[in-house]
């Protein structure tokens, strides 16, 4: 049995004046991390329209491939050469699909899982096929499904299926949302 992929996901906090600096520093510590043997990627997003923290995501196969290179020299230096650049960061690690649905406490019904994710799958799939299509379609099934699907996986871990839950985050919680808002007003009768 293998373990799960590991992620962790960072808020920090970035003066605007500071942004280019920031991203230049950002970039180092993805290629530094693309080092390490485990790492499957990372990402950032910028924040939205007067708000100025970035939401920064790396993943890793396990957690002691991700351990590896949270407790590295290499990265501490790395650390070390952002002091200043931001507020001290706010860290959350998730396994497996809690890097999506949050913990198992959290986590919405499997179907509502399901669902969050076709619809996020779905559209991504059917504008890859109206694009690529006519020149998969003359490669062996093999093949076009491995090219298809190392294509589709990363954008759909990355992009599409964090947006989707995002999106979808008040239908997802519902009623969990709800009852952790206000635990009277909504018990059932």
């Amino acid at each position: 049995m293998s373990a799960d992929p590991v992620t962790l996901m960072v808020a920090r906090r970035v003066a605007r004046e500071r942004y280019h600096d920031f991203m230049a520093w950002l970039r180092e510590g993805e290629q530094l991390a693309a080092d390490f043997p485990g790492y499957l990627g990372s990402g950032v997003l910028a924040p939205p329209p007067n708000d100025d923290e970035f939401q920064m995501v790396f993943r890793f196969a396990d957690e002691p491939t991700m351990a590896a290179w949270e407790h590295s020299a290499s990265r501490r230096a790395w650390l070390e050469r952002g002091t200043g650049l931001f507020e001290q960061p706010h860290e959350h690690r998730a396994l497996g699909l809690d890097a999506w649905f949050g913990k198992a406490e959290q986590r919405p019904p499997r179907w509502k899982q399901s669902v969050a994710i076709w619809l996020a799958f779905f559209p991504v799939s059917l504008a890859f096929n109206l694009l690529f299509g006519g020149w998969l379609g003359e490669l062996p099934l093999a093949l076009r499904i491995f090219l298809s699907t190392l294509v589709l996986t990363p954008l759909m871990t990355y992009w599409f299926i964090p947006l989707s839950t995002r999106l979808l985050a008040p239908w997802l919680q519902g009623r969990r949302a709800a009852m952790a808002r206000n635990p009277v007003a909504v018990q059932p009768r």
